[in-house]
């Protein structure tokens, strides 16, 4: 959907930041509201669009300082999501000093240490809100490959406006103004014309504009 079609409402609505006053939301079969907060928000990890890096090292950024996380964790989950390449290269690699915010890191670092960083708390349910709105084509493509990785075993929930993020989604569900407006695969939306076909057509054709000039 579009800005403000309701789509990171979403988010606060499965961890419970605010509840629902109607329906209901079932995690296997449980009524969210029956499951206390903290436990439910330790299945569940985020991916945002801005990313927060604290001041320490990549691999306490990445760990989040958690003792149940492993280095080997880390190194695995950086090497899976494709972050390991560009940490190697860094002259302390996972002992490198990064500074509040992330200064010294591209927006498509921190966006892969954001992604090692959900992979390495490996959680049950994992949100991507907007993960790739911000970078380039390039890093896009990394970042892609990341999330197929990332959403092997466990239920991913994609919120984004740029299609090429979900169009292999086992289900895209369409909002409009806060309602859900369409659902289907890929495919099966672009065949109805409607709002996604329209979405799909106006993105592709940015895009050829942006390749021909």
């Amino acid at each position: 959907g579009a800005t403000g079609a309701g789509k990171s409402s979403i988010i606060n609505i499965l961890t419970r930041f605010y509840d629902i006053n109607a329906g209901k939301i079932l995690v296997d079969g449980i009524d969210i509201k029956e499951i206390d907060k903290h436990q439910l928000r330790k299945h569940i990890s985020i991916v945002l669009q801005d990313v927060f890096l604290f001041s320490g090292t990549i691999k306490s950024n990445i760990g989040m300082n958690n003792s149940s996380i492993t280095f080997e964790q880390i190194t695995e989950a950086s090497e899976m999501v494709g972050a390991d390449k560009f940490i190697s290269a860094l002259p302390n690699k996972y002992d490198e000093e990064v500074k509040e915010r992330g200064a010294t890191l591209s927006v498509g670092q921190k966006q892969l240490i954001s992604f090692a960083r959900a992979l390495a708390y490996n959680p049950q349910i994992l949100i991507l809100d907007e993960a790739t709105s911000s970078v380039d084509t390039e890093t896009e493509i990394l970042i892609q490959d990341a999330i197929q990785k990332l959403l092997i075993g466990r239920t991913a929930i994609v919120i984004a406006h740029r299609l090429s993020t979900i169009q292999k989604a086992d289900k895209i569900i369409v909002l409009h103004k806060g309602e859900i407006k369409e659902v289907g695969t890929h495919q099966e939306l672009l065949s109805k014309h409607g709002i996604y076909f329209k979405l799909y057509q106006l993105q592709y054709k940015e895009q050829e504009i942006k390749v021909s000039i």
